[in-house]
């Protein structure tokens, strides 16, 4: 990884891309610290201060990891980048459900350029919507329960409300075009290295705060980390290369074919949403609670007592097993083994040892399924490691080394240095010649 930027950093031109992304990424810190027009920035402070070790157990906990720590401090880009993942997900969701999406996206760039779009429009919408909720907390002292200090510097001013939901609405606009301009001018992958910046973010900090309260548990953090990256960075790069042969065919005077390929089945397939579709519905029993608190209801104390905290083996149960089927769900509508089957066939190729078509998709089918269950184990595991070492070594519920951490970190940074090798290799190309 070092040499791949060493060696960019000798280019003119990728020197110019990498401090180019550079500069995006301090001004996108640089939002993220700025207060929001109408906060209070003495009292957020303190009531920021007071709640920190418990802001990642709360029902705001994702939306507190993907904004950088920007969220509980009420900053312009306090949204961060969760309302652009979310809509990302649901759009993927819909493409299978709706007929007109589904048909766009086989139209090429011009059909993936409406649902980007689409993807655009929906994030403004639902940043409208999680600004607004988080000022009705802090209107309301429910952003931090604990602090009976005002946050806001005028809580009844309606025009002051709406201004600053206008402010942070726009601020996830900015992101998204702060992610655009590093895909276009930058390295590649915007909205992935935004990700990886706001995860990162947190990571001096809260790795600052275990090391003055326990400088043992710093060191069993420390090892557990790196034995997780190590654990990730490996399978991440796993993959099952299905070999695919085409066969020789005569368009016009020219022969076509001839070639052999072949598929890339990654072990983890899914990629980090399994994770995230797991941790927010298990949100829900938190929110419920925080809802019906002051409810006398048996129902509402089991889930208080069980689904609320991370440290109840009922809820350590409940997420390895919905991580295991969103997994298997993810998987299953966003590779279709019966479209690549047709494909191939369509084009001449074919699997050695399998009959083109039907028994293609089946192969295929097949693999997958035996591929996705290592998967799947792989991402609950992962997910499930910072839960026990949190209940082992005490650290505070801030701990860095989260499952949904690693894996952004990891992805991210090896997508990064892959995009960075391939423009090597496009200007300094090393061939026949050397």
């Amino acid at each position: 990884m070092l040499t791949a930027f060493t060696r960019a950093f000798r280019t003119p031109d990728l020197r110019k891309k990498l401090l180019f992304t550079l500069g995006i990424i301090a001004l996108f810190r640089l939002g993220s610290v700025l207060p929001t027009p109408g906060v209070h920035v003495q009292n957020l402070a303190a009531c920021f201060e007071q709640a920190r070790n418990g802001a990642a157990g709360n029902i705001y906990g994702m939306v507190q990891l993907f904004s950088g720590g920007a969220l509980l401090k009420l900053s312009v880009f306090a949204l961060g980048i969760m309302p652009y993942i979310t809509a990302s997900i649901i759009l993927q969701l819909l493409v299978v459900v709706i007929p007109r999406l589904e048909a766009l996206k086989k139209e090429g760039q011009a059909g993936q350029t409406k649902i980007t779009q689409y993807t655009r429009y929906l994030t403004i919408g639902l940043a409208v919507l999680q600004s607004t909720a988080f000022i009705a907390l802090a209107r309301t002292g429910q952003l931090f329960p604990n602090c009976q200090q005002d946050v806001l510097l005028d809580p009844d001013n309606i025009f002051q409300i709406v201004t600053m939901v206008v402010i942070m609405t726009a601020g996830t606009s900015v992101i998204m075009w702060l992610g655009e301009l590093i895909t276009d001018r930058g390295v590649g992958n915007g909205m992935s290295i935004l990700i990886f910046t706001q995860v990162v973010a947190v990571f001096p900090s809260e790795l600052a705060n275990i090391f003055q309260a326990n400088k043992f548990t710093f060191t069993v953090v420390m090892v557990v980390g790196v034995f997780m990256i190590a654990a990730v960075v490996f399978v991440e790069q796993a993959q099952r290369r299905i070999p695919v042969q085409y066969a020789k065919r005569m368009v016009g005077r020219r022969m076509y074919g001839g070639t052999s390929t072949y598929i890339p089945l990654k072990v983890n397939q899914a990629g980090i949403i399994p994770v995230i579709f797991a941790s927010s519905l298990l949100y829900l029993p938190q929110l419920l609670t925080s809802l019906f608190q002051s409810t006398d209801n048996a129902f509402i104390r089991w889930i208080s007592q069980n689904l609320a905290t991370g440290d109840t083996p009922i809820y350590m149960a409940t997420f390895f097993v919905l991580i295991i089927f969103f997994t298997y769900f993810y998987v299953s509508i966003t590779f279709n083994p019966t479209e690549v089957a047709d494909n191939m066939k369509k084009y001449g190729g074919f699997i050695p040892g399998i009959r083109p078509g039907r028994p293609t998709a089946e192969y295929l089918n097949f693999v997958l399924t035996r591929l996705t269950a290592p998967g799947s184990l792989y991402l609950g595991l992962i997910a499930m490691v910072p839960i026990v070492a949190l209940a082992v070594s005490g650290a505070s519920q801030n701990f860095p080394f989260g499952g949904t951490s690693i894996l952004i970190m990891v992805g991210v940074g090896l997508d990064t240095v892959k995009q960075i090798e391939s423009q090597l290799q496009q200007r300094n190309y090393e061939g026949f010649l050397r």
